[in-house]
């Protein structure tokens, strides 16, 4: 990894911890979930970041996926789950966390359970350590949790944290949070270490697209010179890196809705579906971005 790489990772790591801060201190019940996504866009953008990845903003038991558009009517409650992605020069910072809105708190047990899982991670991570290792201290913390408290918590086994790359949020291995027996060396990367944890089944569901969309094809030619445009628009801005309509809209486009509709119809544009937990059981997730450089770790979102 050379200097310049190291520093974007760094820095992108920065504005994420501030903005982080920032989102903790905004987010209030009954606000609408489309407000805090512009003002978490802004943010970003003040404090010279590049934006990584549309803010998911997910309630209850919607684990992953969902970024709300413009009219949506949304509000915080119950159990809201904040991840974020900033890029300096197409080196990203992925973190995350989650936030009680209930009326008897009846998550904040779990919220804590699984940052005790996080901070595991956090304690064994070693320069060229194995993939194995991760998922270990992960499985290990959340086994302790239960114990202790008497609790049944369970890991969604289904996601996973990962590699990321220049411009490429999920590159190269996975790094499940679950005991497994991947030998793959962690060394002159970056990754994310994130974990679900629920009281309900565990196992996850694809539901409707939830807003969040990336180029599928890169070559097919556009007929219609609107659709034409916003892929001219995106390729350029956002590069292989999700985007959303929201982000779009701030070029000035109009038809976004048909445009959307039209280039996901011809394949060009994928939309993610939402990961919904099976029994519709609320879902915590927490995430660090790690850097594996020069026989050291560091923890770039670390607050």
């Amino acid at each position: 990894m050379d200097g310049e790489e190291i520093e974007s990772y760094k820095k992108a790591g920065e504005i994420a911890i501030q903005v982080k801060a920032y989102a903790r201190e905004i987010i209030k019940p009954g606000m609408k979930l489309i407000d805090i996504a512009r003002l978490i866009d802004d943010k970003i953008i003040e404090l010279g970041g590049e934006l990584g990845f549309p803010v998911n903003l997910c309630i209850d038991e919607i684990a992953a996926h969902y970024t709300p558009v413009t009219g949506d009517e949304y509000v915080v409650s119950g159990l809201l789950t904040f991840d974020v992605g900033v890029t300096i020069n197409g080196y990203f910072a992925d973190t995350a966390f989650s936030m009680d809105f209930s009326e008897d708190s009846r998550y904040k047990d779990m919220i804590e359970c699984n940052r005790s899982m996080l901070d595991a991670v956090m304690g064994v991570v070693s320069y060229g350590m194995r993939v194995h290792e991760v998922g270990e201290a992960a499985t290990n913390a959340l086994e302790s949790w239960n114990k202790k408290h008497e609790t049944k918590y369970n890991l969604i086994d289904g996601l996973s944290g990962h590699q990321v790359a220049k411009d490429i949020i999920h590159a190269g291995f996975t790094i499940p949070n679950y005991r497994n027996d991947m030998n793959t060396i962690i060394k002159d990367t970056g990754f994310a270490s994130e974990s679900f944890i629920t009281k309900g089944s565990g196992k996850i569901k694809s539901g409707l697209g939830g807003g969040i969309y990336s180029i599928d094809d890169w070559d097919k030619k556009v007929r219609d010179p609107d659709s034409r445009k916003v892929l001219e628009y995106v390729k350029e801005n956002f590069k292989t890196r999700p985007f959303c309509m929201r982000w779009v809209e701030r070029g000035g486009f109009n038809r976004l809705r048909f445009v959307f509709m039209d280039l996901e119809k011809q394949g060009i544009f994928y939309q993610y579906p939402l990961l919904i937990e099976t029994s519709g059981t609320a879902v915590s997730q927490m995430e660090n971005t790690f850097l594996a450089a020069e026989n050291e770790i560091l923890v770039t979102t670390k607050d």
